[in-house]
């Protein structure tokens, strides 16, 4: 008998795989049998590495989740004297990068609503955006301007119609100013000076706002 043949990266090629039928096929294509067919292993690798299918969405969408968060710690924008413009610009960036990553990103996001197990993996998300802007404006801000960039994305990508950057601004910046545009206009400055302070609820209280 031939000796097995050392694959360290199959469990990867796997993954990759798996993205690839999603991709194509939506997540109702996926099983173990077309990853394996897509990675070109054998059933019993594709089985060996995920027990279930669950298993292997969960490593699907930890591989495509946190790319924006990841952007936005990278980029100019969480520190741009307008980060509603800054943010507006990064969503609008990263919608017309790569459309088809991105649906393919909330297709599995989205998943969660039928699979619990993909429940925790799609709040790591929020979390990881949440991490990267609350130290410019609080927690709770911070879940609202999240709460808002996703529903903005899911919009133009169910409709078809354009991002519109500067609605987006404009409505980013009522999050950062309370709901209103503030005496400086919608550029949202407000977000500078009303993050966390003494006294507030987001500054005595380490766990993430609500």
């Amino acid at each position: 008998m031939s000796p097995r043949r050392h694959d360290p990266d199959r469990r990867e090629r796997i993954v990759d795989a798996a993205l690839r039928v999603v991709g194509r096929a939506g997540i109702a294509g996926l099983s173990h049998r077309t990853a394996a067919a897509e990675a070109d292993v054998p059933l019993g690798s594709t089985t060996y590495h995920f027990a279930s299918l669950d298993e292997l969405l969960v490593a699907a969408l930890r591989r495509v989740n946190g790319t924006f968060a990841e952007r936005l710690r990278q980029g100019p924008e969480i520190a741009a004297p307008d980060l509603a413009a800054g943010l507006a610009a990064l969503l609008g960036e990263w919608l017309a990068a790569d459309r088809t990553g991105v649906e393919l990103e909330y297709e599995l996001y989205l998943a969660a609503l039928r699979r619990p197990a993909l429940r925790p993996v799609a709040a790591e998300w929020t979390e990881e955006v949440v991490t990267a802007l609350a130290p410019r404006t609080g927690p709770g801000t911070a879940r609202g301007l999240v709460a808002l960039m996703d529903g903005l994305g899911l919009q133009v990508l169910l409709t078809g119609a354009p991002y519109d950057a500067e609605h987006a601004r404009e409505m980013l910046a009522r999050v950062l100013n309370g709901g209103t545009e503030g005496p400086d206009g919608p550029g949202g400055l407000k977000e500078a000076t009303d993050g966390p302070g003494p006294g507030s609820s987001e500054a005595t209280d380490g766990r993430p706002g609500t």
